[in-house]
């Protein structure tokens, strides 16, 4: 995990996924709204960019963590 303070935005928090061109970032803005952009190799752009509120971001953070299970 590499974190970035973006001055005037928020911070950015990027995840390696087994290499430094496959990644996910997350700009957490001063507001609470969530970007997340998934980049892959060979582009420098990212190959999808969401923009999540905090209810969002919390819902798909519990998805994520397993902590959120409907069977």
């Amino acid at each position: 995990m590499h974190v970035v303070e973006l001055p005037g935005v928020g911070t950015r928090y990027d995840v390696d996924l087994g290499s430094a061109e496959d990644r996910v970032s997350v700009v957490v803005r001063s507001g609470g709204t969530r970007d997340l952009y998934v980049f892959t190799k060979g582009s420098a752009d990212p190959t999808a960019v969401l923009e999540l509120s905090e209810e969002q971001a919390r819902k798909l953070a519990a998805v994520l963590s397993a902590t959120f299970y409907e069977g």
